[in-house]
């Protein structure tokens, strides 16, 4: 029997498409976001279609520039993937020590 698996999820794609979605719903240009970002527009229109991945702090100068947080960019990824179970992990007491 073959099984077909479905292709993996590639979060740059996922972040790539809700950048452009924020930048279209402002009605703003690539160019505009790029300057504000500090970043070539080439490398922006890359990132939108998922074909570069963004490292943190270019996610976070995307997001300034766009005037969100990048939990809000986050959670608009999460929606898109059909929501995440939430998963209550222990967290490590810093005092603990």
């Amino acid at each position: 029997m073959i099984r077909h698996s479905s292709p993996p999820v590639l979060l740059r794609e996922h972040l790539g498409r809700s950048l452009r979605a924020v930048r279209v719903h402002q009605g703003r240009t690539l160019r505009e976001v790029s300057a504000a970002a500090r970043v070539s527009l080439g490398y922006l229109s890359e990132i939108e279609r998922g074909q570069k991945e963004a490292s943190s702090e270019l996610l976070a100068a995307i997001c300034q520039a766009l005037d969100i947080t990048l939990a809000e960019l986050l959670g608009r990824v999460t929606h898109e993937l059909g929501g995440a179970e939430v998963i209550n992990l222990p967290v490590a007491n810093a005092n603990a020590a």
